[in-house]
């Protein structure tokens, strides 16, 4: 295979790179992958091509999800534990794992 990618508009490009695949080294820098990606995303939507975008009642079906989940908490009195950006949840997490027999996998 010997193709690259970038804002071609004749579909999916492919190309073979190493199994440690570094973005940075194949394509060129961080920051010129991420500015290539909205300009994709933007020319996508431009011309009606709408694979990478979400279709309303996809949207919808979520948030009922989502609301289900909150009237809930809401009904038995249970609040969200908050918890530090970065980490893995509250401290009770591992706790409610462990009590079903189940671990985390690293």
């Amino acid at each position: 295979m010997n193709s690259t990618h970038g804002l071609a508009r004749d579909g999916l490009a492919l190309k073979q790179l190493p199994l440690n695949l570094s973005f940075d080294a194949a394509y060129g820098g961080a920051d010129r992958r991420r500015r290539i990606a909205y300009e994709r995303l933007l020319l996508d939507a431009m011309e009606g091509r709408s694979t990478l975008f979400v279709r309303r009642d996809e949207i919808e079906a979520a948030w009922g999800w989502i609301d289900g989940l909150v009237a809930g908490w809401e009904a038995l009195r249970i609040e969200p534990k908050p918890y530090p950006a970065g980490t893995w949840g509250p401290q009770g997490a591992a706790g409610l794992v462990e009590r079903h027999q189940h671990s985390w996998q690293e």
